[in-house]
């Protein structure tokens, strides 16, 4: 496969049947809504459209949350590529992205590419504002975790074990990454769409504490 556009269309394929029956927030949806994200802030930003692209589609491929054994995965994801014929430097963009786009509780790897900020703040963008709050219930659920506990707090400094296995409840995760991740964007057209988002998070969460409490 040489063409571009071609590449995408088997990627998006393969990816869409890989993830298609997940219910954790990580699904083909997720995939897609990262990927447009990612081509319109790749345009804003003039980086690698192609690179940014092929990176969204493969970076939960991965992702230690949805696969038991990330280096086979990863090596799976590297045949994939392969089979492709892209590039040697695009294979290692590619790669280089997905591998350390992750938030892991604060503990992800340092980015450095233009087009790395592009799929992590994309990646980001999904997991804030309406959307984002979808998808943490939607996680949340499918670990078996509590929608709240008021004797329950956000935690500070977590270690990446704390983060990715503590018993944490869902609104305990807007203060643990979501309302962090405006902050945390790289660049500008994605901090001027993490602001909405933001804004739309603390409404809700101020709404939802009326609600629970009865107030409202």
């Amino acid at each position: 496969m040489h063409n571009q556009e071609e590449i995408i269309a088997k990627t998006s394929n393969w990816v869409r049947q890989e993830l298609s029956n997940d219910t954790s927030g990580h699904d083909w949806f997720h995939i897609e809504r990262v990927a447009k994200l990612a081509k319109v802030i790749a345009i804003k930003e003039d980086a690698d459209l192609f690179i940014c692209e092929m990176a969204a589609l493969l970076h939960d491929m991965i992702d230690d949350k949805l696969v038991s054994d990330t280096s086979q995965a990863l090596q799976d994801v590297k045949n994939w590529l392969s089979l492709c014929q892209l590039e040697k430097n695009q294979e290692d963009a590619i790669i280089s992205i997905i591998t350390s786009i992750s938030y892991k509780g604060g503990h992800g790897n340092p980015i450095t590419s233009l087009e790395s900020k592009v799929v992590q703040d994309a990646d980001r963008l999904d997991a804030i504002g309406a959307i984002g709050i979808a998808r943490c219930m939607a996680y949340s659920g499918y670990k078996g975790r509590l929608i709240h506990d008021p004797t329950k707090h956000a935690r500070e400094n977590l270690t990446f074990e704390e983060y990715r296995n503590g018993q944490d409840t869902a609104i305990m995760h807007f203060y643990e990454k979501l309302l962090k991740l405006k902050d945390l964007m790289n660049t500008d057209y994605a901090k001027l769409l993490a602001n909405r988002r933001h804004q739309f998070m603390e409404s809700y969460l101020e709404e939802f504490y009326l609600e629970w409490e009865g107030k409202k």
